[in-house]
């Protein structure tokens, strides 16, 4: 796992080999996320295993961890990274 700022790294360590990935995890890497994005950083997956992504993808957070040396996720011709469909409530049912 890194920690960047501003395309600079500022720590880097190696997770512990539990076996196979689960849930706990990836709600691990998201804390991990979570409190580097409060203070400005970003948490970056290098050589990250296959199931990891898998499960983060599963999870939605592929784009919150990325991937050292990519983007996970860009925008593509002018579309908006968020919410794609809108709920109206009062919108009858098709």
């Amino acid at each position: 796992m890194v920690v960047v700022r501003g395309g600079e790294e500022l720590a880097r360590w190696v997770l512990p080999d539990t076996g196979r990935p689960d849930l706990a995890a990836v709600d691990a890497l998201a804390r991990a996320a979570l409190a580097a994005r409060r203070l400005g950083c970003a948490i970056l997956l290098d050589g990250a295993d296959e199931d990891l992504l898998g499960l983060l993808a599963l999870a939605g957070l592929a784009e919150v961890v990325g991937l050292a040396g990519q983007v996970v996720r860009q925008p593509e011709d002018g579309e908006e990274l968020g919410t794609e469909e809108v709920v109206v409530p009062d919108d009858p049912v098709a």
